[in-house]
C-alpha cells in the first residue's frame, strides 16, 4: 500500500470523501448530497442505505480524481454528523428504520419527563450532557418504543444500534465489526465519560438493552478491515472521531486552551481542557474532545443547531440566493441604518439556552427590509450565538489562561465578511486556516497517524498553517449595542426564560 490516506466525512446534508496524500495535500475529492426528510413538525430522518450509497460514491469518485488505486491507500479515516441514530439488523444488516437527526425534536417529551423526575443532574454528572432530545439515547429509546416488534428483537440480541460512523464501518466491513469510539459514545446520553463505559443505570433509565451498543474504542485504533468486494483490495479502517472532534484535532487544539469552532449546518465551538473534566455552571456540554493511547483529553463544548442552515433556508425556502456563497455579497449591500435580528430556532436553540420548543422569529422589519438585510441578519445571527458561547466557557474556564484567539473552519469561514463579522462581535482575533477540510483533515490525521505515514500530534501541529486572521474593527459602543438587541430578540423567543 501506498502513503495516501482517505477521509470519509458524513455530513449532516452530504457526504464528502477526500484523498490526502503522504505531505497531507488533498489529491482527490468526492461530494454527493442526499434527501433530507421532515415527516411532521420538528422530525428530521434520513434514509441510511441512501447515506451509505453516497459514501461508496464520494469514496470512488476521490480515489479516481486522485489518479490513484485503492491499493494505494494505507488507512481510512471516518468523521461523521453525531448524535443521529441508525439502527439495523445484524445478520442481514438492514435498517430497521428511518436514521433519526441529531436535529429531531420528537423526544422534547420524553426529555420534560425525565427532567420533572429530577434525573437531569444523574445524566449530566455521567454523561456531561444535558437532558435534550439532541443526543441520541433518549431518540434510541423512542425507536424502540414505537417500532413494532423492535424491542423484543433488540433484547435477543438482533438489532445493531449505532451513530452513522458504526453504521458505515458496519456496511464497510460486511457486518464484521460493530464499534464506535469514545468521541461518538459519549454524544450518547448513556455514556460514562469518567469510567469510559456505557452506564447501566443510564440504561436502565432509557430502556436500552446493552445488546444493541457497539464496542467502543480510542479515536486512532484498528476498527475492522474494509471487505475487499467494495474496492477490489482491504483496507483497515485506522481512525473514527465525530464531526466536532475531528475538527479539533484538524484544527491541531492539542494543548489545553485552544479553542475551535466548526461552522457547517450547525455551529460548534470546543475548548480543549485537557484530562480535566470541566463541569460547566453555564449550561455547556462537557465531552470527550478524543481518546488516544488510552488517554482520555475532555473539552467544553457549545451547541448551535443552525448557522449554515440558516443561509440554505434563505436560499431554499426564500429565493434570495441561487448558491449559498453568494450571500456575503448580499449582506454587504444591507442597509446599515437598519438593525435586524434574526434568532434561527427553527428547531430549537440549543447552548446556552437549550430550550427545544424555541422557534425562530426575525425583529426590527421595516417597510424597506429586504434580502441585503436579511442575508445580514442570518449570517450575523451565527455571529451573536458564537458570542454567547465563548461568554460561557470564559465564566467556566476562568483562572486557566485560554486562548483569546479562535481558529475556525467549515463551508461559511470562506467568507471574508462573515469572518469579519465573527472578529467584531466577539472583540478578538479569529484565525482561519489555509486548509479548510480541517474536520476530514483530523479523520485523516487520526488515520495516517495510526498506519505510520503521517507525523505524531506535535509533527502535525506543526504543520497546521493560518491564511488570514481575522481582527475586530468594530467601535464598542457599537458591538454592545448589537449585542444588547440580540440578547433582547432572543429573550422573546424563548418559552422558558434561563
Amino acid at each position: 500500500m501506498g502513503g495516501y490516506i482517505l477521509a470519509i466525512d458524513q455530513g449532516t446534508t452530504s457526504s464528502r470523501a477526500i484523498v490526502f496524500d503522504g505531505d497531507m495535500a488533498i489529491k482527490g475529492f468526492g461530494q454527493q448530497e442526499f434527501t433530507q426528510f421532515f415527516p411532521a413538525s420538528g422530525w428530521v430522518e434520513h434514509d441510511p442505505e441512501e447515506i451509505w450509497q453516497s459514501v461508496l460514491a464520494t469514496a470512488r469518485t476521490a480515489i479516481e480524481k486522485a489518479r490513484i488505486s485503492a491499493a494505494d491507500i494505507a488507512a481510512i479515516g471516518i468523521t461523521n454528523q453525531r448524535e443521529t441514530v441508525v439502527v439495523w439488523d445484524r445478520k442481514t444488516g438492514k435498517p430497521l428504520n428511518s436514521a433519526i437527526v441529531w436535529q429531531d425534536r420528537r423526544t422534547s417529551g420524553l426529555c420534560e419527563e425525565l427532567k420533572s423526575r429530577g434525573l437531569e443532574a444523574t445524566f449530566t454528572e455521567k454523561t456531561g450532557l444535558l437532558l435534550d432530545p439532541y443526543f441520541s439515547g433518549t431518540k434510541l429509546s423512542w425507536l424502540l418504543s414505537n417500532v413494532e416488534g423492535l424491542r423484543v428483537r433488540a433484547e435477543g440480541g438482533e438489532v445493531c444500534f449505532g451513530t452513522v460512523d458504526s453504521w458505515l464501518i458496519y456496511k464497510l466491513t460486511g457486518g464484521r465489526a460493530h464499534v464506535t469510539d469514545a468521541t461518538n459514545a459519549s454524544r450518547t446520553l448513556i455514556y460514562n465519560i469518567g469510567e469510559n463505559d456505557w452506564d447501566d443505570k443510564l440504561l436502565g433509565i432509557l430502556d436500552i438493552p446493552r445488546a444493541v451498543l457497539p464496542e467502543v474504542k480510542d479515536c486512532a485504533a484498528d476498527f475492522g478491515v474494509v471487505d475487499k468486494s467494495i474496492f477490489g483490495v482491504e483496507m483497515p479502517i485506522l481512525g473514527v472521531a465525530g464531526d466536532q472532534q475531528a475538527a479539533v484535532i484538524g484544527n491541531a487544539c492539542f494543548e489545553p486552551g485552544m479553542l475551535k469552532s466548526t461552522y457547517g449546518t450547525g455551529c460548534f465551538a470546543l475548548l480543549n481542557t485537557g484530562t480535566d473534566r470541566v463541569t460547566s455552571s453555564n449550561r455547556l456540554l462537557t465531552t470527550i474532545a478524543y481518546r488516544l493511547g488510552g488517554v482520555t483529553t475532555y473539552a467544553l463544548e457549545g451547541s448551535i443547531f443552525i448557522a449554515g442552515a440558516a443561509v440554505q433556508w434563505l436560499r431554499d425556502e426564500l429565493g434570495f440566493i441561487k448558491v449559498a456563497s453568494e450571500v456575503g455579497a448580499l449582506a454587504r449591500q444591507a442597509d446599515p441604518k437598519q438593525r435586524l435580528y434574526m434568532v434561527p430556532a427553527f428547531t430549537g436553540l440549543g447552548a446556552p439556552y437549550w430550550d427545544a420548543e424555541a422557534r425562530g422569529a426575525i425583529f426590527g422589519l421595516t417597510r424597506s427590509s429586504g434580502p441585503a438585510e436579511f442575508a445580514r441578519a442570518a449570517l450575523e445571527s451565527v455571529a451573536f450565538q458564537t458570542h454567547d458561547l465563548l461568554e460561557a466557557m470564559k465564566k467556566d474556564w476562568q483562572g486557566h489562561g485560554a486562548t483569546t484567539v479562535l481558529r475556525v473552519d467549515g463551508g461559511m469561514v470562506a467568507s471574508n465578511w462573515t469572518m469579519q463579522r465573527l472578529s467584531d462581535i466577539l472583540a478578538a482575533p479569529v484565525d482561519r486556516p489555509e486548509l479548510l477540510e480541517t474536520t476530514a483533515l483530523g479523520a485523516a490525521w487520526l488515520a495516517g497517524s495510526r498506519a505510520g505515514v503521517w507525523p505524531d500530534a506535535k509533527g502535525f501541529a506543526a504543520h497546521w498553517k493560518r491564511d488570514k486572521r481575522f481582527e475586530p474593527e468594530m467601535a464598542d459602543e457599537e458591538r454592545k449595542s448589537a449585542i444588547a438587541g440580540w440578547q433582547d430578540s432572543v429573550s422573546r423567543c424563548l418559552t422558558r426564560r434561563t
